[in-house]
């Protein structure tokens, strides 16, 4: 059975925080996946009952989880996973932007503005270096904007 990618996502977060600190709180791994306690509790119930992680009473109220080898496997599946699809995203977002620069360049223009703070906005800071475009904050030269993953092209007419 596929889970969806936030879902595998999660559980391998979870894992990794767990593995690294047995004595985790479900309000603190709540925090570091910016979700709410119920759902971290729901993730953990899933684990459990497929035999990824055990729970043991460490205190009164407090719980200490265990990874089982079978966690531990299905840790380093989710982790090379994630690693294959960044890689992926990283490759095709550089293909992309060779693209977008390619009509840059056809336009006329040797200079282009980056619109957005994330990884995917490193990757088209890198590529239009080596594709030797020049990367300005302003001027009337076309945008590389980001939109979640996605890279659009917007010549300053249109923006």
């Amino acid at each position: 059975m596929s889970l969806d990618f936030t879902q595998e996502t999660r559980e391998r977060i979870l894992l990794e925080h767990i593995e690294n600190d047995p004595d985790i709180t479900q309000a603190t791994l709540a925090g570091k996946l910016d979700v709410a306690v119920g759902t971290v509790n729901w993730h953990l119930k899933r684990l459990i009952d497929k035999g990824y992680i055990k729970a043991k009473r460490a205190q009164r109220k407090k719980l200490r989880y265990i990874i089982t080898p079978e966690g531990l496997a299905l840790r380093a599946k989710l982790t090379i996973k994630y690693i294959e699809n960044q890689m992926r995203l990283y490759h095709q977002t550089r293909s992309d932007v060779k693209l977008l620069l390619a009509e840059v360049k056809e336009a006329g223009y040797t200079q282009v503005i980056i619109k957005g703070n994330s990884e995917i906005a490193d990757v088209c800071y890198l590529t239009c270096l080596e594709q030797g475009m020049e990367v300005v904050t302003q001027g009337k030269v076309p945008v590389l904007a980001i939109q979640g993953y996605r890279v659009y092209l917007k010549f300053k007419e249109d923006a």
